[in-house]
């Protein structure tokens, strides 16, 4: 496929002449991109929360809100990696728009739908299709940054400006899935449980919409071939899709799983954890705990010297979130579980980062989107899995049993790992 460019609009955005510095990555995107990217990721952000929150107060039953929210992850996991397809054969633009009107749409039907005397079954389908449907913003934005620093920069800076792009695309993922739940409740608690529905479907209308529309969305992204004599020149043609299930692109898939998992099961084990001391209302704020610790450790990324491998960083962190993982489950106090949340934090946030960089070098040529978009999604169905299997523990067994849950996602994320440096060479 090959690699289109929006035109530039000003002298700093144009290819840049041989022996020049070039453009920096922001002047190359456009100083509105960044924000628009941050504030479009929301409404993804806010979904599973603010579904769980509608059902649960409009259908008074935790147990259906648990499987409504689970749906939506299932419908995310099992579609995303389509919808990422289509991206990279249509291109961004046309597929964003479609999915963020029938989105918005779903998402207000979702709405209707509890409050009234329609069956739990389809609460459930719209659940799947609003999952389905729903906006891939991240693996989307990955893609075009992936795209135009290997088309508009300068080759020499390109290794460099890549994982500082990654770190912080990371950092912003971390950022918005706590501030997420935050704004729903906030939502929720002052306007009503509808308000986080309604308030992501303008989201998802508005700010995705302007996402879509933003000239970056006609650059697609393919991987550079080693055959190529330029490496900013992308092959021609689009890998078949059997290249999408070579190991070395499945094992980054499992990893997700269980960085999915993991926060799934964080998330609810600290709702049984606080609900025990009578305060719920605080799982929240010690979940946030981790995302400090993450969004700190996904920035500093960029700091790492070459020498310390994208192989060797998974691997080593993914020990860092095993240990903090066995802090929070053997915690005697609340201090003790807030320093391994913190600790586990340190462990989650170079792991996303090196798993989406493996990630931008492995994706076969045009299905770099696709790629993304898997990766997003098996972060969504670890999530979804985790929170309704946690939960059920959780009432069945009691806290520690949940507590001891992230135990096991850690192990998921350190297997993989293992596995990764085998399939990587040096």
């Amino acid at each position: 496929m090959t690699l289109t460019q929006y035109p530039p609009t000003s002298r700093a955005g144009a290819p840049p002449a041989p022996g020049s510095d070039g453009p920096t990555l922001v002047e190359a995107m456009g100083r509105t991109y960044f924000p628009l990217a941050f504030v479009a990721r929301l409404p993804f952000a806010m979904m599973v929360v603010g579904v769980l929150t509608l059902v649960v107060a409009g259908r008074d039953s935790l147990t259906l809100g648990g499987a409504t929210s689970g749906m939506v992850g299932l419908g995310g996991a099992a579609i995303g990696p389509l919808v990422g397809a289509w991206a990279d054969r249509a291109g961004q633009r046309r597929v964003l728009l479609a999915t963020a009107a029938v989105h918005s749409v779903l998402l207000l039907a979702l709405t209707a739908v509890v409050y009234s005397s329609a069956s739990d079954a389809l609460v459930l389908a719209i659940a799947f299709a609003i999952g389905a449907t729903s906006p891939q913003v991240p693996p989307m934005s990955r893609s075009r940054l992936v795209g135009v620093i290997r088309s508009r920069l300068p080759a020499g800076r390109r290794p460099a400006v890549l994982s500082r792009t990654m770190s912080y695309e990371s950092a912003v993922d971390e950022i918005v899935f706590v501030f997420g739940p935050f704004v729903v409740g906030l939502l929720a608690a002052t306007l009503g449980p509808t308000a986080p529905m309604v308030a992501a479907a303008a989201l998802t209308a508005l700010a995705v919409g302007t996402f879509a529309l933003h000239p970056s969305a006609r650059t697609t992204t393919a991987r550079t071939t080693p055959a190529a004599s330029d490496p900013g020149v992308a092959s021609g043609g689009q890998a078949p899709a059997r290249e999408l299930f070579r190991p070395r692109v499945l094992v980054l898939v499992a990893g997700f799983v269980g960085v999915g998992l993991f926060f799934g099961s964080v998330l609810t084990a600290m709702s049984a954890y606080t609900g025990d001391a009578g305060h719920a209302e605080q799982a929240g704020l010690l979940y946030g705990f981790m995302g400090i610790g993450s969004v700190v450790s996904a920035l500093a990324v960029s700091a790492f010297p070459a020498r310390f491998s994208l192989r060797a960083r998974w691997l080593t962190f993914a020990v860092v979130l095993l240990v903090g993982a066995v802090v929070v489950a053997a915690a005697p106090s609340t201090g003790v579980l807030i320093a391994g949340l913190l600790l586990a934090g340190l462990g989650i946030g170079p792991s996303l980062v090196t798993v989406y960089s493996h990630g931008s070098e492995r994706s076969p040529d045009g299905r770099g989107t696709t790629v993304m978009t898997m990766l997003g999604s098996a972060v969504i169905l670890g999530q979804s899995i985790a929170a309704a299997a946690t939960g059920a523990l959780a009432d069945t067994v009691g806290t520690s049993a949940a507590l001891a849950v992230p135990v096991v996602a850690a192990g998921v994320v350190l297997a993989s790992a293992a596995a990764n440096w085998r399939l990587t060479g040096r």
